[in-house]
C-alpha cells in the first residue's frame, strides 16, 4: 500500500499582520511625549542636585505665582469682557439702543484684533489707564462742585502712580482677550438649532431663561477646547507685561542673567517653569473636556 502523501508545511501568515500592528503601533507611539519626559527627568535632576539651578528657582518663585495671578484674573475678566460684548453683537433689535450696542461692540473686536498684544499693553497702560484716571478726577470735581462728594474723594485724589504696572497689564490682557473670547461665545451661542430657542418661547420662558436653561449649559461645551487653548495662551502672553516691569517669571529670569550671566540655566529653568505649567494646564482643561462629554452623552 503506498503512502499517502503529506501536505506542505503551512507556513505562517500571521508575521505579516504582526509587523504591520508593531509598525503602526511604533508610528502612533508619543515620541514627543518620550522626548518631554526625558528633557523633564534631566532638568529635574539638575534642579535638585544644581546649586545654580536651585538658585535659580528659589529666585523664580515670586514670579511663579505673579504670573499664575496675572493669567487667573484676566483670564475671569476677559470671559465677563467677552460674554458682555458677545450678546452686545447678536443683538437683533432695531430701537437705538440695540443698535449702539451692535456697533460698539463690534467696533470693539474689529480693532483689538488688528493690534498686537504688546503694543495694545503699551497704550492701556501708558495711555487709556492714565485718560481713564483724568476723566475720574474730573468727574470728581464736578461732584464735588455739585455737593455729592466731600474734597478729599477718592475720585479727585487718584492719580496715575496709585495704578500699579501689575493692574495695567491686566486690563490690557483683559481687554485683548475679551475680543477673541467675544467671537467664541457668540460662535458657541449661535451655534444651538433655533428651534430650541422656539420651543423655549413656546414654553414661556423668558430670555434669560432660555439663556441660562437652554442654550448655555449645550454652548459651554462646544466652546470649552476654543477657551482652553485662550486660556493657556494667555499664560504663555502673560510674559509680555515684563516690558512694563511686572516681575512676573521673564522679568525675573531677565533681571537674574542680567545680573549672573548665567544666561542658558536662567532661561533652561524659565522655559521649564512655563512648559510644566502649560502641560498642566492642558490636562487639567482636556479632563473638563472629557468630563462634559460624559455629561453630555448621559
Amino acid at each position: 500500500m503506498s503512502a499517502q502523501p503529506t501536505a506542505p508545511p503551512k507556513t505562517s501568515e500571521a508575521t505579516p499582520l504582526v509587523q504591520t500592528r508593531i509598525t503602526d503601533r511604533l508610528a502612533d507611539f508619543p515620541w514627543w511625549g518620550l522626548f518631554l519626559a526625558l528633557m523633564g527627568v534631566l532638568l529635574v535632576y539638575s534642579f535638585t542636585t544644581n546649586a545654580t539651578y536651585q538658585n535659580i528657582i528659589v529666585y523664580l518663585i515670586a514670579g511663579i505665582r505673579l504670573t499664575v495671578i496675572v493669567t487667573l484674573v484676566s483670564f475671569s475678566l476677559s470671559i465677563i469682557i467677552g460674554l458682555i460684548t458677545a450678546f452686545a453683537q447678536m443683538s437683533e433689535g432695531s430701537n437705538i439702543f440695540s443698535v449702539i450696542a451692535r456697533n460698539l461692540a463690534t467696533l470693539y473686536v474689529q480693532i483689538i484684533r488688528g493690534i498686537p498684544v504688546i503694543v495694545l499693553i503699551f497704550y492701556t497702560a501708558l495711555v487709556i489707564i492714565p485718560a481713564s484716571i483724568n476723566l475720574l478726577n474730573s468727574l470728581g470735581d464736578w461732584m464735588v462742585s455739585m455737593g455729592w462728594l466731600a474734597a478729599d474723594n477718592a475720585l479727585s485724589s487718584l492719580t496715575s502712580r496709585g495704578v500699579s504696572f501689575v493692574i495695567r497689564g491686566i486690563i490690557a490682557l483683559a481687554i485683548n482677550y475679551g475680543a477673541f473670547s467675544s467671537e467664541v461665545f457668540r460662535s458657541g451661542i449661535q451655534s444651538i438649532e433655533k428651534g430650541q430657542l422656539e420651543a423655549s418661547n413656546a414654553l414661556g420662558l423668558s430670555w434669560f431663561q432660555t439663556m441660562r436653561y437652554v442654550v448655555m449649559p449645550q454652548a459651554l461645551r462646544r466652546i470649552m477646547p476654543p477657551l482652553g487653548n485662550d486660556f493657556i495662551s494667555m499664560l504663555k502672553e502673560s510674559s509680555l507685561v515684563s516690558v512694563l516691569g511686572v516681575g512676573e517669571i521673564t522679568q525675573l529670569g531677565k533681571k537674574y542673567s542680567a545680573a549672573s550671566f548665567l544666561y542658558p540655566q536662567t532661561y533652561n529653568t524659565v522655559a521649564f517653569l512655563y512648559l510644566s505649567i502649560t502641560l498642566i494646564l492642558s490636562m487639567g482643561v482636556k479632563y473638563m473636556e472629557r468630563r462634559m462629554a460624559v455629561s453630555e452623552e448621559t
